[in-house]
């Protein structure tokens, strides 16, 4: 399905390449005077001057061209060669019909080549609860999984689980010290007890306990060096007693996800590709990718012509273990096995980029890659008043579950400021209120470019009034009260015909969804879907003001506002699951 910003460009270009121009000039854009046009070409200035041809002159001869095409009410030539193109009616109405009648898309269009993709996100760890720092990559890589796989590519979202190194060993030899793991300890085959002898809480507890303690406590260090080795070597009551570790872990983390909305296709862990690793290092050596130096083994990454020189990727250490970056050069490898991907994209806080530049140019070197397939989409940070990384007032990080909270707490709060659900039963408003919470927060992060920070403000996200999640589900909400009010008198949607400035303004908005779409896609940037989904519910807002719908005079005008109505709550709903916000029947 074309819109009709890209149609008008084709016809654009077309009548650009009669005059002897590079059609690739002939740009068309959304007009910056929406009093005088609805698009706009400002392509014959620079052809003008690369021809040395008179621009106003060259706009005129090409405004001339178009003037027979249908969809066009208006074709003016303005200033020193500005085309400016008013829409007709008919063709905007013939659009807005098809954005209608389109179920599948709500007027946004698959991609031409589908591609095998998988969005790495998230990054929770064993034993470790998930803060504010895991909100942006959770909300981003959502957001980008559901993009994908809604254009048409089959994707795999991956948590990427830290479940494998060396605090692994440390939590094995806590849990054992206070007593916990005597039924795990000995040597041989088990049987070993299947009930956890830990809980979550006993994991966050016991974690950054036994981490200072190795810092300070060199035999504490060694102990847990050695069960490290263990584990991974595969003694068998110490694999039983992480599986409990990764078990729980991964139970309370679920929790959380499943609180924002997020799921994932694949839960794999560090561990998963560690058995690679052997024969990978192996490999890399025999092929004389790796060199040895100063007692380790690296690859080196750098590149002419990089602004700063990279260092190596250090494959094996001079203990000879594996490193971090060895193991995410295993789960590219698995990768390439097990999904033959096409891209795979990295959500992960911007402060990674070097290291991940170092391990895609190691993987491009070894051949489980090729350039372009490995991509780190990078975000900022959410920050607090002072501009740094969020953390609570007491200077602590802030756990996610307790902002999830705080955010309930704050949507229940807003509701009944506003009377909003008062009379709903308690669970209803309740549900309301999370998918509120929801809402205010991933609207408030995804409305940002990913790659900017920004200042976590719970209020101001939190209203139902501006640019936030809560404005755009009170506009969704309002469209499908509308919808049971004509459900319920009987009324039906009728063919659109768009006539009145408002009709027109929300069928040229609901003709740029995908534009929006394909821009989200193309730059990995969910904030341009976020721009559209408040622009969208702006441009209704004023059609709801500006021509009565069921109370208008004219059934075939109630039919067809009636029409218009329902694909604008289609395509923001649309929009909004996009983002990873679901939207409530009422309020």
């Amino acid at each position: 399905m074309t819109d009709l910003k890209t149609a008008l460009g084709e016809a654009v270009a077309a009548a650009f390449a009669a005059e002897g121009v590079d059609a690739a000039l002939a740009r068309v854009t959304v007009s910056d005077r929406p009093d005088l046009a609805d698009f706009q070409s400002n392509g014959a200035l620079a052809a003008a001057k690369a021809l040395k041809a008179n621009p106003r002159e060259l706009a005129t001869k090409v405004a001339a061209r178009l003037e027979g095409d249908a969809r066009l009410s208006g074709v003016e030539v303005a200033g020193p060669g500005f085309i400016n193109l008013k829409v007709s009616d008919a063709a905007l109405s013939g659009r807005a019909q098809a954005v209608a009648d389109d179920a599948a898309y709500a007027g946004a269009s698959p991609v031409a080549e589908p591609r095998r993709v998988i969005v790495d996100f998230a990054g929770p760890n064993v034993a470790k609860p998930m803060h504010v720092g895991h909100l942006r990559s959770s909300i981003i890589g959502e957001s980008l999984k559901r993009l994908f796989r809604f254009r048409g590519d089959t994707v795999w979202g991956d948590a990427h689980f830290g479940d494998w190194g060396f605090q692994m060993g440390l939590l094995i030899v806590a849990v054992g010290d206070e007593g916990r793991a005597d039924g795990f300890l000995a040597d041989g085959d088990g049987p070993f007890p299947e009930q956890s002898p830990v809980t979550l809480e006993d994991l966050e507890r016991l974690y950054p306990q036994a981490a200072a303690r190795a810092k300070e406590d060199t035999a504490f260090r060694d102990r847990a060096r050695k069960a490290t080795a263990e584990l991974q070597g595969g003694r068998p009551g110490y694999r039983a007693l992480w599986k409990h570790f990764v078990a729980v872990s991964r139970t309370a983390l679920e929790r959380e996800f499943g609180a924002l909305g997020v799921t994932f296709d694949l839960w794999n862990g560090e561990s998963d590709a560690d058995p690679l690793i052997p024969a990978m290092v192996e490999e890399i050596k025999a092929k004389g990718l790796a060199e040895f130096d100063q007692g380790a083994w690296i690859i080196r990454v750098a590149e002419e012509g990089d602004k700063r020189e990279l260092p190596p990727l250090l494959l094996v250490s001079s203990e000879g273990s594996a490193m971090y970056g060895t193991t995410d050069l295993a789960t590219i490898l698995q990768r390439r096995r097990e999904q033959d991907f096409d891209l795979v994209l990295y959500c992960v806080d911007a402060r990674q980029a070097d290291h991940f530049e170092q391990v895609f140019r190691a993987a491009y070197t070894c051949g489980y890659a090729t350039p372009g397939q490995l991509e780190h989409a990078a975000n900022g940070t959410m920050n607090g008043a002072d501009g740094k990384p969020f953390k609570t007032r007491a200077g602590g990080v802030l756990k996610l579950h307790d902002l999830i909270t705080q955010a309930r707490d704050k949507a229940r709060e807003r509701l009944r400021e506003a009377e909003l659900g008062a009379d709903l039963p308690e669970a209803e408003f309740d549900d309301i209120a999370a998918k509120v919470a929801v809402a205010a927060l991933k609207f408030a992060d995804l409305s940002n470019n990913r790659t900017t920070s920004y200042v976590f403000d719970l209020d101001r996200f939190m209203s139902f009034e501006g640019k936030t999640g809560p404005y755009l589900l009170y506009q969704s909400v309002r469209i499908k009260s509308l919808l049971r009010k004509a459900e319920a008198q009987g009324v039906l949607t009728g063919p659109i015909v768009v006539a009145e400035p408002a009709e027109r303004e929300l069928a040229l908005t609901l003709d740029a969804f995908d534009a929006a779409v394909s821009d989200a896609y193309d730059r990995r940037a969910p904030h341009a879907i976020a721009e559209h989904a408040y622009r969208l519910a702006q441009s209704f807002s004023k059609f709801y003001a500006a021509c009565p719908v069921l109370a208008a005079e004219d059934p075939a005008v109630v039919g067809s506002r009636l029409a218009l109505s329902k694909a604008a709550l289609d395509q923001l709903e649309t929009a909004l699951r996009l983002l990873g916000i679901d939207t409530p029947a009422r309020m």
